[in-house]
């Protein structure tokens, strides 16, 4: 709005920039005429000018940008396939050219870690970006809280159709039994998953609202691939966004259950062992390696089928593909089996965002150093498909970061966590104990109950076979760390306490191992 004062009546109008332009040039025409007597000719092409000068302004019609559709997101989660048992990664006993494929066109987080290695805590925060302590599922066998805000339900609500195939475990009524439709599958609509089996040759399954329990024929894992081919193929063009969770329950043990053909490609006495297996269980794990990599080779070409139908159904270039696993396995190394110690091949996992160039975000295949954590895979899809990241999310969007936006505080260290030990690192029978510390870019650092416990320079040994704690020529590095350590625990509100502490607060049941027992 602009105040002029009229000049006849003193009278202050308010006028709009537009009339205020229009009585200007009026009245600059009408000196014209008066003085200067032009020909009507000229007047009248002042006069037009003026009209169409004064018009409302029609906004001219320009194409919109293109909106980039919203990206499928596809998660293909392994049960304990440690970080090491690629061809990509260098291991030397096994071919895996489909996931090979996969990294070469991936940003390969290579320091990925499993902040709390074991099955039922990674599940939780890859579902909630969340850590062990806040979605209170730090044991297997418990219920994650049906209130939480998952993955799923924050995308279905961005249009997002949801599904989930094979294994869950985070509902905590009995392996066997059916996770019944509504809060309990958390926001899951497509469903053919079991709570968890093992039994990789006799798999139970229920098949989305049917109550009835059914079995995958055959090895569940080719199965279930195929029931997530069907559905990417019975979609249309039309179609909303998907988001699917394809969780496969190999390679964990038992380790000697993959199809004969498969089986058949490992020589127990060709593998090359890690050096830090104790000469007394070579013989063993050899054998154990060898079903481990069969497992492996079979998931591989069953990633490759996916793949291939991604491309044969038009959708290779609009989904974001996650390969990754809930936490690693030992087999051997330092002389244990399974997960839950701090040791790299249970801590360190694969970690694979294939983000198609057709989505206009910037990134490209790289390997990346960063330190990816279980909770930061939530947030860091929701970035990737423009979605709102809800404020209950303590994990990292590292979305800017594969841009090349952040570079220097992103992933220099994450936290690795046992709240409780139990199952197969009980106390009891394992000598299990509570950790809190840091995996950093080089080193790894840990505090049990008692103090500092293990320190190890990865770098200079990759094994871990030389605890540097107390080792003079490391004083400031762990001093340096367990002062990080400190912070970083303090700032999540952690105050370490034992296990049963936290047992005791949420009531679990536990047995004299301090195991939640479950049924089947």
């Amino acid at each position: 709005m602009i105040l002029i004062n009229h000049p006849s009546s003193k009278i202050r109008a308010i006028l709009t920039k537009k009339q205020f332009l229009f009585r200007a040039r009026y009245q600059g025409i009408r000196h014209l005429i008066t003085t200067l007597r032009l020909p009507l000719f000229f007047l009248s092409l002042l006069l037009l000018n003026l009209l169409v000068a004064c018009q409302p302004k029609n906004k001219q019609k320009t194409e919109e940008p293109q909106k980039t559709p919203q990206p499928n997101v596809l998660i293909l989660l392994t049960d304990q396939w440690r970080a090491q048992a690629t061809s990509y990664a260098g291991d030397p006993n096994v071919s895996t050219p489909n996931l090979d494929y996969l990294a070469s066109e991936s940003v390969n987080f290579e320091n990925a870690i499993s902040g709390m290695p074991v099955c039922s805590p990674f599940r939780a925060s890859l579902l909630t970006g969340q850590r062990p302590l806040t979605h209170r599922v730090f044991m297997n066998d418990v219920q994650l809280d049906t209130n939480a805000v998952t993955i799923a339900k924050v995308l279905k609500k961005q249009g997002y159709d949801t599904g989930y195939i094979g294994k869950w475990h985070l509902d905590g009524h009995g392996r066997l039994q059916n996770v019944a439709p509504g809060n309990r599958r958390q926001g899951f609509d497509f469903w053919k998953a079991n709570e968890c089996t093992h039994n990789y040759n006799h798999s139970v399954y229920y098949d989305n609202d049917n109550p009835t329990k059914k079995i995958w024929d055959g090895y569940d894992t080719f199965k279930q691939t195929d029931t997530a081919i069907d559905y990417l193929t019975d979609r249309k063009p039309a179609d909303n966004p998907f988001m699917m969770i394809v969780s496969y329950g190999t390679p964990h043990a038992p380790y000697h259950t993959a199809p004969e053909t498969y089986r058949q490609r490992f020589d127990p006495a060709k593998i090359q062992l890690r050096a830090n297996v104790p000469e007394a269980m070579k013989a063993q794990v050899k054998k154990d390696l060898a079903g481990y990599y069969a497992h492996i080779a079979a998931l591989d070409d069953m990633i490759g089928k996916l793949i291939a139908n991604l491309k044969q159904t038009g959708q290779w270039d609009n989904t974001i593909i996650v390969f990754t696993a809930d936490h690693g396995d030992l087999l051997g190394s330092h002389g244990a089996y399974k997960k839950q110690q701090p040791y790299e091949e249970s801590i360190r996992v694969p970690m694979l965002f294939r983000i198609p160039e057709g989505l206009g975000l910037n990134i490209r295949a790289a390997k990346k150093k960063a330190i990816i954590n279980s909770e930061d895979i939530m947030p860091t899809l929701l970035g990737l498909c423009n979605a709102t990241i809800p404020t209950t999310v303590e994990g990292i969007n590292y979305r800017p970061y594969m841009e090349g936006k952040e570079k220097e505080h992103l992933g220099n260290a994450a936290l690795i966590t046992c709240v409780q030990p139990f199952g197969q690192w009980n106390r009891v029978q394992h000598g299990g104990k509570e950790y809190r510390g840091l995996r950093t870019q080089r080193y790894t650092y840990t505090r049990d109950l008692n103090g500092p416990w293990l320190l190890f320079d990865n770098k200079k040994d990759p094994f871990q076979l030389n605890n540097l704690i107390g080792n003079a020529d490391y004083a400031t590095v762990q001093a340096d760390l367990d002062q990080q350590l400190s912070k970083r625990l303090k700032a999540h509100g952690d105050e370490f306490l034992p296990g049963m502490e936290y047992i005791k607060k949420w009531g679990y049941p536990v047995d004299e191992t301090g195991t939640v027992p479950y049924t089947q």
